[in-house]
């Protein structure tokens, strides 16, 4: 029996303006928005970042903005929850598809009282519960815990692990439960996914119902500054001699590669 299948979604978290561009001329369908990406694993991002992207990818383009008001870990306090509401609200003012979020309990487990604030704060926009869910005692309980939550649109998870293809098993069985249990609720796989492992991924879990990815193509490319001052950083990343930003050949590549792996799932599903 022949399946169709729409084309792999692929979300790219970009931290600026030629990143995003980039990230769109690459094969990117949905941006990420995110502040300082490459040293901290991003926070929420300025109101600024998130109207130029608009004003340069276009409207079209939709952007989901990561509502996280430091780095660090994810136990926030209640003023922290505070600015994350407002956060919030300022967003749902300007155009974004969704927010990104999640905060967690000190003996690992989500916190399903503050994130339900959040989530009930932030509809009918899309929410995804971003890889606090990963720093979880226990995948199963998590996902239990964020269906109990209600108003998840999906799970941005490596599988409990460093890397998403090294938590393949993991991932299986997510995508087997929120099929089973929670069709409004999807997995968005992603850590590590570039256009060598997005293959054996997706032929994992296209079958699963896995119809999207997460990927920030990115690295540090060296800075244009000439004068340079000895001694002196601000301490993140690779110091100010280096910049963050998305490749548009590695979104290319994945693409590519993703394309690939659909293009597999359809002959099998037509032998069948």
């Amino acid at each position: 029996m022949s399946q169709l299948i729409p084309p792999i979604l692929i979300e790219v978290c970009v931290d600026s303006v030629q990143s995003a561009r980039n990230a769109v001329q690459g094969g990117a369908n949905r941006l990420e928005v995110c502040g300082n990406l490459g040293a901290g694993g991003g926070t929420t991002p300025s109101l600024g970042l998130l109207k130029a992207i608009k004003n340069s990818v276009g409207p079209d383009v939709p952007m989901m903005a990561m509502i996280r008001p430091r780095m660090g870990d994810f136990l926030y306090s209640k003023d922290e929850v505070e600015v994350m509401l407002e956060d919030i609200l300022l967003c749902k003012q300007h155009a974004v598809r969704g927010v990104v979020l999640g905060a967690l309990k000190p003996d690992g487990r989500i916190d399903i009282d503050t994130t339900k604030r959040l989530v009930i704060a932030a509809l009918p926009l899309e929410v995804c519960f971003h890889r606090a869910f990963d720093m979880t005692r226990d995948a199963e309980e998590a996902l239990r815990d964020v269906m109990q939550i209600g108003g998840v649109s999906r799970i941005l998870t490596s599988g409990h692990g460093a890397l998403a293809l090294e938590s393949i098993t993991t991932l299986e069985s997510l995508c087997q439960a929120t099929q089973r249990l929670a069709a409004d609720l999807s997995i968005l796989p992603g850590s590590g996914i570039n256009s060598g492992t997005v293959g054996p991924i997706l032929d994992a879990l296209l079958p699963l119902g896995v119809k999207e990815i997460h990927l920030s193509g990115g690295s540090w490319i060296e800075s244009e500054m000439i004068h340079r001052r000895d001694g002196l950083g601000m301490g993140i990343g690779e110091g100010e001699w280096g910049i963050w930003e998305t490749s548009e050949l590695k979104v290319r590549a994945v693409r590519q590669s993703a394309e690939d792996a659909q293009s597999r799932f359809s002959e099998r599903s037509r032998d069948v």
